[in-house]
């Protein structure tokens, strides 16, 4: 059985995942500019030292969870099914896709095997078929920060990769917020940097 992971996952040096309203012209919100730029030579592959060695790591996932956020900037009811993520026909993934949402819609299979689903369950619920379906493999909480800190609270996450970028963002959506005692079950066990970020490794005790 593989881990339960949160891997690259980029936040500000205030904490954020995201900046205030997150919407199609900027799905990461306002006040995190160049919050990702690190990770571009990854997707380009020009990225060199740590960053290179962190890696996507995207043959280690076998299911990945998300929130709507990071899904789309559709809000409330959906008006059709003509949105089918970021990503384009082909998205990144290649296997099945857990989205939170409070409207359920139909399974949406796309290009290279990712399979998009769209569901209300409780949390433990979408986690246990997303471990059935990566098998040997790691299951991805992909984010948002809302997705994760649900996930942390509940204990369920074994280790998290984290990236923090030197920009402050002074408002939107915060890792580590109101979490209670959750953080206690974790500890640092790398912290390293590069030119652009340093790279937190937390892992459950």
């Amino acid at each position: 059985m593989g881990k339960v992971r949160v891997h690259n996952f980029t936040i500000t040096l205030d904490g954020f995942g995201a900046g205030t309203d997150q919407r199609l012209e900027e799905p990461f919100g306002d006040g995190v500019d160049h919050l990702h730029d690190w990770m571009d030579p990854l997707f380009d592959g020009t990225a060199t030292g740590l960053d290179a060695e962190v890696g996507l790591d995207a043959e280690s996932f076998g299911a990945t969870i998300m929130g709507r956020n990071m899904f789309g900037p559709i809000r409330g009811e959906w008006p059709d099914e003509s949105w089918t993520g970021w990503w384009g026909a082909n998205p990144p993934y290649h296997h099945d896709v857990w989205v939170f949402t409070h409207h359920p819609r139909a399974a949406v299979q796309m290009e290279g095997g990712t399979t998009f689903h769209f569901t209300d369950e409780p949390i433990e619920v979408v986690l246990d078929r997303a471990k059935a379906a990566a098998g040997e493999k790691d299951v991805i909480v992909a984010g948002g920060a809302s997705v994760v800190r649900q996930y942390l609270r509940a204990g369920l996450i074994d280790q998290l990769d984290i990236a923090v970028a030197p920009i402050l963002a002074g408002a939107g959506e915060p890792l580590f917020a109101d979490l209670g005692n959750a953080l206690k079950q974790y500890e640092v066990v790398q912290q390293i940097s590069s030119p652009a970020v340093t790279h937190v490794r937390l892992v459950r005790r």
